[in-house]
């Protein structure tokens, strides 16, 4: 059988997967979610990166401001790769709305998805349908299960970033006091290993003071992460901070607070996006949230996918890749990238960073 007509095959097999409707976390168990068998696959670390790779995005949500500037990162990594960049997804974050989007990049056989997964099951089937059409499969930001891709970029350890966000909190509350996490959706895989992450943090003994009331779901919609937040403060009139890891919740949050009577009386922090928060510390609303840049993400997203594609790396640990102006990485466990540490803003230094 020729190439053309084994991916017609997968393309067919794919779309019947999605005509099935609803697939969730929970539908998609028991599905075959396996890796390619093919392990013989060995890195050429000298090989040339190829030139005209098809390239495409696919984010959790389009028109959303973080992931606009992710894919933005991504494109001009495409663009200096001489690449073929195209950007397709959803307009809500919901688990099952990516699904068709991957099956259609498998049709058109792209060589490389970097995909940011609604769900760490439901993107599996359709995923590794791909891979197995020879597409290398990148996610980036909120990761896929290990056996649905050849390669995670992460924007900072998962524990480093769970820790970063209790410290601001305790800071933020004085030690001790109620607070409340704002999040995106309850499935987003980025948003619940930090959360757990909070948690183990919080029931240490030098964080006994501080009491974790509620975790409210914004589903990364402004209008919903604002009503959430007016909820958690009629809620818990005695709460300190609210800690929102997600840039929408965390500026929607943020724009509530600054026009009530809770502002200098309840703290935001988080994870935003400094162009989206610059207001809210100059106003003195937030004093202090953190992040990477994003925009480097979807840039080093992109180098990972042509190494992959190109041969220089097969997604093991300890192989190592250069990624344009960001110098060289290596690839950790379990195909795990990480960008780098986070970055703490304040009044002091907001004004440095544009983005």
């Amino acid at each position: 059988m020729t190439k053309r007509k084994n991916l017609a095959v997968m393309a067919v097999l794919a779309l019947a997967l999605s005509a099935c409707g609803g697939t969730t976390k929970s539908s998609t168990e028991g599905q075959n979610t396996a890796a390619p068998t093919n392990t013989s696959a060995k890195a050429d670390p000298n090989a040339p990166l190829k030139e005209g790779l098809k390239i495409a995005y696919l984010p959790k949500q389009l028109n959303n401001p973080y992931t606009d500037v992710e894919v933005g990162g991504g494109k001009v990594a495409v663009g200096e790769l001489k690449g073929e960049y195209k950007l397709v997804g959803p307009n809500d974050a919901s688990a099952s709305s990516q699904v068709s989007y991957i099956n259609t990049l498998i049709q058109q056989q792209q060589n490389v998805i970097v995909v940011a997964a609604n769900d760490p099951n439901a993107v599996c089937p359709s995923l590794n349908q791909a891979r197995k059409a020879g597409i290398k499969v990148v996610t980036f930001d909120s990761d896929a299960a290990k056996t649905c891709r050849d390669a995670f970029i992460n924007q900072a350890t998962t524990q480093g970033i769970g820790e970063s966000l209790v410290k601001m909190a305790s800071e933020l509350a004085g030690g001790s006091g109620e607070i409340a996490i704002l999040s995106a959706t309850p499935n987003a895989t980025n948003q619940n290993s930090w959360i757990e992450v909070m948690k183990t943090e919080l029931a240490k003994p030098e964080n006994a003071k501080l009491k974790l009331v509620k975790i409210a779901y914004g589903n990364d919609d402004d209008q919903k992460s604002f009503t959430e937040a007016q909820g958690l403060l009629q809620s818990y009139p005695n709460l300190k901070v609210i800690v929102s890891p997600t840039t929408v919740g965390i500026a929607a949050a943020s724009r509530y607070v600054s026009a009530s009577n809770y502002k200098g009386k309840v703290a935001i922090t988080g994870l935003g996006l400094p162009n989206q928060m610059r207001k809210f510390v100059k106003d003195g609303t937030v004093k202090k949230f953190a992040l990477w840049n994003p925009a480097d993400i979807g840039y080093l997203a992109a180098y990972a996918g042509a190494s992959l594609s190109s041969g220089q790396i097969t997604g093991a640990e300890g192989e190592k890749f250069k990624a344009g102006k960001l110098g060289e990485y290596t690839v950790g466990a379990d195909g795990e990238i990480v960008l780098g540490p986070p970055t703490e803003f304040t009044a002091a230094n907001i004004d440095k960073f544009n983005f």
